[in-house]
């Protein structure tokens, strides 16, 4: 059976998802294949299981929205295109509602669910040897337990529907459980997986999930709930919507569990931010992205050898220009190579010059007037963004000025034949640190372990010092870690949730995004910031609402606050 026949199998398996008696979690579809005849195939089960991958880097996909994506949707990037029925405007503006909104959140969770259900129905008539059956079911609980986490970050508690497989003939009620149902059976689904689950990945099995990757998605689900949109300070303020939200009342040592959670993933020493010390500064945080195999990635949506986002994220001038571009908000978050931020006196900033000598992270992420850029088969030329430029130049092929350069393999372009071997982090190393930084300072303070956590990550930057400022208060050192993860996690699906978990959305997205626009006479530059697109941010959008579409299959099901 060829792979195509057998991810047609898989899709076909899976049934549609909608949610009311007649087609929620839809029944088994078949063709030539059977739902028997795939299960009595050692081959084939593990093609079904392989299948329920696919939709791992869904919420992360670069490509969402039309090649906006979540970036810009927050204030991290500004979008392709004008239209206003773009679904990144809708958010960016605050004009997005719950006939409009995407549905994908919702339909790719309950659909993968439904296939781990499928799995698990299956599994123990399967051919496959006991060990295998063990490890097997591991992924796929791991996996069920992704999806639902990626529905409560998107709309807090969803209704848990434990291994049942709904058909057309099921009567059922479709219920909102509360959101400390959804983390109890998410975190008690990791706990599960964790036992069964190898500790590595090897040759053979290299993008499966490990006991480490179940670890990890439990710090992050323990973090998330212990935020302050979640623990005590959600939008809705009444029951039933209040539990189903987040937690009704604030537990401060919630922070701990997340801590805990993130330390035992350090704890493992199996994982370590990848850098070389021989190289330029910064240069393992450029590699990490271009290199499948490495110590860093913890769990990854495996893509097939591509040079995708070069063709979206690029300047026109090479072949490219479809994606987001970064604002001037994102490129001014990013300090000198001294550490300090552009603000400071003693930075050294020069706002007539002001890409050189900044943190090295900077150019790895984007790309400015300036940078210097494949084109073809090479060598490296200069890419220019100044008005008038053809091409690459503002209010040309870039609303701010700046184009993205972070996740992109700098020998490849979309107009020659290289390729690189990419997969999208969706949980890496770094992450963890930035988890168990923030985590442990909101419960113990900046800790001599917050300050190692965090300076390791400016360390392996190429920041000089790497230090912090010594005697932070916990206040301080929260800004100083929001702050690092910005820099360090941008365009990697964090930003969009992060300034909602932390409650600060109404001042980092209720405002005007920004540009520079240079204007270049004879060999001189000037710089001038423009407003590329002013952003609203109501309260409601904390959470997406659910779409119209299913609430008016199912009255039971409750719709967010201010939706």
């Amino acid at each position: 059976m060829t792979k195509m026949k057998l991810a047609a199998c898989v899709a076909m398996l899976a049934g549609a998802v909608a949610c009311n008696k007649g087609d929620f979690l839809d029944k088994t579809a078949t063709t030539d294949l059977t739902e028997q005849s795939v299960f009595a195939d050692s081959a084939r089960t593990m093609e079904f299981l392989t299948g329920i991958y696919s939709d791992v880097g869904f919420s992360f996909n670069p490509f969402r929205f039309g090649g906006a994506g979540l970036e810009a949707s927050c204030d991290e990037a500004e979008g392709p295109g004008t239209n206003s029925s773009s679904q990144y405007i809708q958010w960016a503006v605050g004009s997005i509602n719950a006939n409009s909104v995407s549905q994908d959140p919702w339909n790719t969770g309950y659909a993968n669910i439904r296939r781990v259900n499928v799995f698990f129905k299956n599994l123990p008539k399967t051919p496959l040897t006991p060990a295998l059956k063990v490890t097997s079911k591991a992924e796929a609980r791991f996996l069920r337990a992704w999806y639902y986490f990626n529905m409560v970050k998107h709309y807090g508690g969803v209704p848990l529907i434990g291994d049942t497989i709904y058909s057309g003939e099921t009567p059922f009620k479709v219920v909102r459980n509360t959101f400390d149902d959804c983390i109890k059976y998410i975190v008690a689904e990791c706990d599960a997986a964790t036992t069964d689950l190898p500790p590595t990945q090897f040759a053979f099995n290299y993008g499966r999930i490990t006991s480490g990757a179940s670890r990890a998605l439990k710090a992050r689900v323990l973090l998330y709930a212990a935020s302050p949109l979640f623990n005590g300070g959600q939008v809705a303020t009444t029951e039933p919507l209040r539990s189903i939200t987040g937690y009704p009342s604030a537990d401060p040592q919630r922070w701990r569990l997340a801590a805990d959670a993130a330390k035992a993933v350090m704890d493992l020493n199996m994982y370590k931010l990848h850098d070389d010390p021989t190289a330029a500064p910064g240069f393992g945080f450029y590699k990490v992205f271009t290199v499948r195999k490495n110590d860093e990635h913890i769990f990854q949506a495996m893509r097939p050898k591509n040079r995708e986002l070069e063709g979206m994220w690029l300047p026109p001038s090479r072949s490219a220009g479809d994606g987001a571009n970064p604002t001037k908000e994102l490129a001014d978050a990013f300090p000198m190579k001294n550490g300090l931020a552009i603000t400071d006196p003693a930075s050294g900033y020069d706002p007539n010059n002001p890409y050189a000598n900044r943190d090295p992270r900077f150019n790895y992420t984007i790309i400015h007037n300036e940078s210097l850029v494949w084109i073809n088969s090479g060598p490296k030329q200069a890419a220019y963004t100044y008005v008038g430029v053809p091409q690459d130049g503002i209010y040309v092929g870039t609303a701010t000025g700046f184009y993205i350069n972070k996740m992109l393999q700098d020998d490849i372009v979309p107009n020659n034949f290289g390729e690189t071997e990419r997969c999208y982090p969706l949980i890496r190393y770094a992450e963890i640190l930035l988890n168990y930084a923030e985590a442990t300072n909101e419960i113990d303070g900046p800790t001599a372990e917050v300050y190692t956590a965090i300076e390791s990550i400016r360390k392996r930057a190429g920041l000089t010092p790497f230090t912090l400022p010594a005697g932070l208060t916990k206040d301080e050192m929260r800004k100083a870690i929001q702050q690092e993860r910005r820099i360090e996690l941008a365009f990697e699906e964090h930003r969009f949730w992060d300034v909602r978990r932390w409650k600060i959305a109404e001042q980092t997205d209720n405002k005007a995004m920004h540009g520079t626009q240079i204007t270049k006479n004879g060999s001189v530059y000037t710089y001038e910031t423009i407003v590329v697109r002013p952003h609203t941010f109501r309260p409601a959008m904390y959470l997406w609402p659910l779409g119209q579409s299913e609430l008016s299959k199912s009255p039971e099901l409750l719709q967010n606050p201010g939706w």
